[in-house]
C-alpha cells in the first residue's frame, strides 16, 4: 500500500493509464533584430488562440461541473494578460533576440521553479497552472497537436504526474474510473473538478513509489483515504469491491429521499436549500429534493463578460430561479466580489491583504448605481415568488442601515417607473466576520434574518487562511471559539424573533448536525450534492438525543474532543455507510 492524499472522494479498481507528461522539446533558437516585430506577432497571435481555447473550454465543462467550478479557467486567462509573466516573455525576446516559443519556455520554466522553492503547498499548486497556460502557448507556437487521453470505451485509471484543468475537461467520467497523480493536493484545481465530477483522485505519491506505474497495471485507489495498491491481492480487491458497491447503492438509496422531507424520527422538521450559482445549479438542487435557494451567489451572473450585467439581463436569471422554486424562498445574495474573486472590467486596487480588503458589502455601498441596479432587478423578480435580499460581509450596524437606504431608493424608482414589485422582500445579514457575530444581538434589531457563512467566519475567528497548506490543519470549524460565535449569533436571533439559517460548508457537514439542533437553526443550505447525505441523517435523527449531544459538545473544551465526540456520535450508517 502507498499513502498519498485523498483529494477526491470514492474508491475505483481498474487497469491504469499512464499519461505521458506534457512537456515540449524547444531548441533554443534565436534571431535577427529586423523578426523582432514578426515574432511578437507570433506572441500576440498564440496568445489569442490560447485565449480562445480556454473560452471555450470554459463554456464547455460549464454545463457538467457548474459555474463555480468552471471559473478556474478565469486563473488561466488571467495568467495569459499577467503583466509579470507577459513582461518576462517580451523582455527575453527583445533583449536576448530568442524566439517566441523559447522565450515562453524559459519564463515558464523560471515561475515554475520560483514557485516549488517557496514552502507553501498552496503556490506549488499553482505552479501546475502556469505550467498549463505557458504548455497551451507553447503548443500553438510550435505546431503541436496535443497529448490525448485513450479513444476507446474501455474504463481506466487515468495516471499522470500532474493533470491541469485543461486536461480534464476533455474527460468522460463514464470512461474515467478514477485518477492518480504525482503532484497536486486537495487545493489543486484539479482537485476541484475531480471532486465536481464525481471522479476518486489520490494525489501526492512523488518519490513515494518504488517503481514507475505502467499503463495496464491493476491498481485499486481509496480517494477518502489516500491509498493506492498496485498489483493489489485478491483479499484488497474483494474489500474494496464491497466498499465500492455500498458507496453505489448509497447513491442509490439517497435518490429515493430527494422528495421526503427532512424530518427527525420525533417530528422536527429542518428545511434544506441549496446553495448555487446558476439556473443550472438550481435545476440540480431541485432534483436531490432543495426547498428553494438558501444562497445565490449572485457575483457568478458578473462574471466572463466584458461589462456590468443589465437590470434586465439580471431580472431574467432572477426570475426563472424564483419560479423554479415554486413558493420556496430564494436568498440573493448581492454582488460579493473582491478578495479572490475579480472582474475584468472593474478595478480593485492591489491590495497587502484582499481578504480583508475592498470586497463584498463595502464596494456596493462605494458604488450606489451598482448596487441599485442590482437591487432594482432583484425587487422586480419579487413578484413572481418569495426573494429575499442577503448583504455579504457586514460588519457594522451603519452599514445594514445604508444599505436598506439603497433598498427604499430603489424601490422608489421602481414605482416611479411604474414597474411593479413586492413590499414583502426581507433584507438579511450574512454573518460571516467576527465583528457580526459580536453585535448579532444590534444587528437582529433591523434585520429581517440571518444567514451564517461559516467558511469566511471560520477563518477570520482563527486567523487562518484555510487555503495555505502549511496552517490548514488549524482550520477547524469545531474550534470552541466558532461554538461560541455560532451560539451568540443564533440567540440573539431567537431572541429578535427573527429565523436563522447557515450556508457555509459546514452546513453540509453531516457532523454538525447535533450542533444545529441543540442552536435551533431553521435553515441548513448547502451544495446540491450533501443534500441527500444531511437529510438521511436527520431522517435518521432525533431532536432530543441530537441537542443532548450538542449540549454536551459545548461543554468540551478543544476542537479535538468536539470533532472525535461528534465523529462517534455519527457512528457507522447500519445500512448504507462504508
Amino acid at each position: 500500500m502507498i499513502q498519498g492524499i485523498g483529494a477526491a472522494a470514492g474508491v475505483a479498481i481498474g487497469k491504469a493509464f499512464v499519461l505521458p507528461a506534457w512537456e515540449w522539446d524547444v531548441p533554443d533558437r534565436r534571431m535577427e533584430k529586423v523578426d523582432l516585430a514578426k515574432e511578437f506577432e507570433r506572441l500576440y497571435e498564440g496568445i489569442r488562440t490560447s485565449k480562445t481555447e480556454i473560452e471555450f473550454m470554459k463554456n464547455e465543462i460549464k454545463e457538467t461541473v457548474g459555474v463555480a467550478e468552471s471559473s478556474i479557467f478565469d486563473a488561466h486567462i488571467a495568467i495569459l494578460e499577467d503583466p509579470v509573466f507577459m513582461s518576462e516573455i517580451q523582455g527575453i525576446i527583445e533583449r536576448q533576440y530568442k524566439a517566441a516559443e523559447v522565450a515562453v519556455k524559459e519564463a515558464i520554466d523560471h515561475f515554475v521553479t520560483m514557485f516549488d522553492l517557496l514552502d507553501d503547498e498552496y503556490m506549488k499548486e499553482r505552479a501546475l497552472d502556469i505550467k498549463d497556460v505557458g504548455n497551451r502557448l507553447l503548443k500553438h507556437l510550435l505546431g503541436t497537436p496535443e497529448i490525448t487521453l485513450p479513444s476507446d470505451t474501455q474504463p481506466y485509471i487515468l495516471v499522470a504526474k500532474e493533470l491541469s484543468p485543461s486536461q480534464l475537461v476533455h474527460l468522460n467520467p463514464e470512461n474515467v474510473l478514477g485518477m492518480v497523480t504525482m503532484a497536486g493536493g486537495k487545493t489543486s484545481h484539479s482537485a476541484i473538478m475531480a471532486r465536481a465530477l464525481g471522479i476518486p483522485l489520490v494525489s501526492g505519491l512523488e518519490n513515494k513509489l518504488t517503481k514507475p506505474l505502467q499503463t495496464g497495471d491493476l491498481l485499486v485507489i481509496d480517494g477518502d483515504d489516500g491509498r493506492l495498491y498496485l498489483d493489489p491481492e485478491q483479499e484488497i480487491i474483494d474489500r474494496y469491491t464491497e466498499i465500492a458497491e455500498k458507496q453505489r447503492r448509497r447513491k442509490e438509496q439517497l435518490q429515493l429521499l430527494a422528495s421526503v422531507e427532512a424530518v427527525t424520527r420525533d417530528g422536527y422538521r429542518m428545511r434544506l436549500a441549496g446553495n448555487i450559482s446558476s439556473v443550472k445549479d438550481f435545476e440540480q438542487a431541485i432534483k436531490y429534493g432543495a426547498q428553494g435557494v438558501g444562497l445565490f451567489r449572485t457575483e457568478f451572473l458578473y462574471m466572463d463578460r466584458p461589462a456590468f450585467p443589465t437590470e434586465d439581463e439580471q431580472f431574467e436569471v432572477y426570475r426563472q430561479i424564483v419560479e423554479k422554486a415554486d413558493g420556496h424562498p430564494v436568498v440573493i445574495r448581492t454582488l460579493d466580489i473582491g478578495g479572490d474573486k475579480q472582474l475584468e472590467y472593474f478595478t480593485i486596487p492591489e491590495e497587502e491583504n484582499p481578504v480583508l480588503g475592498y470586497r463584498g458589502i463595502r464596494i456596493s455601498l462605494d458604488s450606489k448605481e451598482l448596487f441599485k441596479t442590482q437591487l432594482t432587478a432583484i425587487l422586480r423578480a419579487s413578484i413572481y415568488g418569495q426573494i429575499k435580499i442577503l448583504l455579504p460581509m457586514v460588519s457594522s450596524l451603519e452599514e445594514l442601515k445604508r444599505a436598506k437606504g439603497f433598498v427604499e431608493e430603489a424601490k422608489r424608482e421602481l414605482s416611479d417607473r411604474g414597474l411593479p414589485y413586492s413590499n414583502e422582500v426581507e433584507v438579511g445579514v450574512m454573518i460571516e466576520v467576527p465583528a457580526a457575530a459580536a453585535i448579532a444581538d444590534l444587528l437582529a434589531r433591523e434585520a429581517d434574518f440571518f444567514s451564517i457563512g461559516t467558511n469566511d467566519l471560520v477563518q477570520y475567528v482563527l486567523a487562518v487562511d484555510r487555503m495555505n497548506e502549511k496552517i490548514a490543519h488549524m482550520y477547524n470549524s469545531y474550534h470552541p471559539a466558532v461554538l461560541r460565535m455560532l451560539r451568540q449569533t443564533v440567540s440573539a436571533a431567537k431572541e429578535a424573533g427573527i429565523p436563522v439559517s447557515v450556508c457555509g460548508e459546514m452546513a453540509g457537514d453531516e457532523k454538525a448536525l447535533p450542533i444545529w439542533l441543540h442552536l435551533g437553526v431553521d435553515t441548513l443550505s448547502m451544495s446540491p450534492q450533501s443534500l441527500l447525505r444531511v437529510k438521511h441523517r436527520i431522517l435518521n435523527s432525533s431532536l432530543k438525543e441530537a441537542e443532548e449531544e450538542g449540549r454536551y459538545c459545548y461543554g468540551l473544551s478543544t476542537s479535538e474532543e468536539i470533532e472525535a465526540e461528534l465523529t462517534r456520535y455519527l457512528g457507522k450508517d447500519p445500512v448504507l455507510g462504508r
